[in-house]
């Protein structure tokens, strides 16, 4: 039972990996070790099987601490460390997406049953200008 909860605690306080690191260290550890009794092969595989599944429940604790994902793994081969040259690429990058989407585009329907006459601002103007001329020319 002592070695349960130390177990939980080397997980929660270092991960994974540690417990990978003690289980190998006991396993050999128990290996090792020589007695001339006629069962002490059976209790040395006994006690590895029960190492084993104490690892185990160490490993599935919601409570372990979760390894940091290798940086390295991700990192493009080539890039950058230095932090103003990040910071640059970044700038040269967000100012070639700009502007950041397409303009709207300018989209005409048809609709069924005949052509509606469509009034905007400029047909008002336009009517303006005529009632406007009309009346000077009336005047």
């Amino acid at each position: 039972m002592m070695l349960h909860e130390a177990l939980l605690r080397l997980s929660q306080a270092c991960g994974g990996e540690s417990l990978d690191r003690f289980e190998k260290a006991m396993v050999d550890q128990i290996e090792a070790t020589k007695d001339d009794r006629a069962d002490f092969e059976t209790v040395k595989e006994l006690a590895i099987e029960q190492l084993y599944a104490l690892v185990r429940a160490a490993n599935d604790s919601p409570k372990k601490k979760q390894s940091l994902e290798k940086i390295d793994t991700r990192r493009t081969p080539g890039r950058s460390e230095e932090p103003g040259t990040l910071e640059d690429q970044l700038q040269a990058g967000l100012e070639d997406s700009f502007p950041a989407s397409d303009p709207p585009a300018v989209v005409s329907t048809t609709i069924s049953g005949g052509a509606k006459k469509l009034v905007g601002t400029d047909e008002v103007l336009k009517k303006q200008r005529q009632q406007a001329a009309r009346k000077d020319s009336q005047s």
